[in-house]
């Protein structure tokens, strides 16, 4: 039934399409047929030109979004192509401060050093260890000192040619001799299992106050006099000990350790006066006894 007056509408809409292409009568029946389906034909004709239009501003619209969504798409990777360089320069110019610190800081050291990239880190809990890209072919051995501008890293503890690993100050099986600035009281500076450190040993009577600074003695462990090492947080006096201890907070960051510095000599560089040799043919002097 649908399919029948849609047959009719379009034979309807045909004959009005004809009857306008036949030139027009001037009177008759053939005039009066000819607006009769013209009058019933336009209404369907009317719909079909709207439907037409709106089609087109559909589609019209679907190219313009399709449009919008490829400059959108193309826009997203510029930016994040910018992005990405924006990083790159970044991090570079992060790298370049660094290392600026760190050549500025090995032009004022007294002592020689070699500057090292941190290529790993320890995956486990076991230990606190960094592993740098210079080895035996650079000069390193084992026992030589590490260092940042920020102060004392640890010792190196394993060599191969090119390669070192460096244990650090915050590590348990680490010790190395520390200095209290203000007191000049020495102890032994070993790591926690927190990551910080304990300086051992003090006397039992020091003056060693929370805020207090330690710094490398000099005396042992392969770095200088001075380095700082932290700073002391908490004071321990247990009973029937002959000693006091006190919790250090380093002042390097372990965590964002990426350049250090090696020291290959911790003593500062220039020549030791010459001591007089005694000459075993020379008559030994005889001391006279004081009355």
């Amino acid at each position: 039934m649908a399919g029948a007056k849609r047959a009719f509408v379009l034979l309807l809409a045909v004959l009005a399409i004809a009857l306008l292409i036949v030139p027009e009568a001037n009177d008759g029946p053939l005039k009066n047929m000819e607006r009769a389906l013209v009058s019933i034909a336009s209404h369907p004709l009317r719909i079909l030109d709207s439907v037409t239009q709106g089609i087109d501003s559909v589609w019209s619209r679907y190219l313009a979004l399709r449009s919008a969504s490829d400059e959108n798409r193309a826009l997203r990777r510029e930016i994040a192509t910018l992005q990405e360089e924006a990083n790159r320069l970044q991090e570079r110019a992060a790298v370049t401060e660094r290392l600026a610190t760190l050549l500025n800081l090995k032009e004022e050291l007294a002592y020689t050093t070699l500057a090292a990239r941190v290529i790993a880190r320890d995956p486990t809990n076991w230990y606190h260890s960094i592993v740098i890209n210079k080895g035996q072919d650079d000069g390193v051995s084992i026992d030589m000192g590490v260092m940042t501008p920020t102060g004392a890293v640890g010792r190196v503890v394993k060599v191969q040619r090119q390669l070192a690993v460096v244990l650090l100050i915050i590590d348990r099986n680490n010790a190395i001799t520390g200095l209290v600035q203000r007191t000049r009281d020495e102890g032994i500076v070993e790591g926690t299992e927190k990551g910080w450190a304990w300086i051992k040993y003090l006397p039992l009577l020091s003056n060693v106050k929370v805020g207090d600074i330690v710094v490398t003695s000099g005396m042992a462990g392969g770095f200088p006099r001075g380095l700082p090492i932290g700073r002391i947080t908490r004071i321990e006096r247990r009973e029937a000990e002959l000693f006091l201890s006190a919790e250090i907070k380093p002042d390097t960051d372990f965590g964002r350790l990426e350049e250090v510095l090696v020291i290959m000599s911790p003593r500062e560089t220039g020549a030791l006066p010459l001591l007089p040799v005694p000459d075993p043919s020379a008559p030994a002097k005889r001391t006279e006894r004081i009355r």
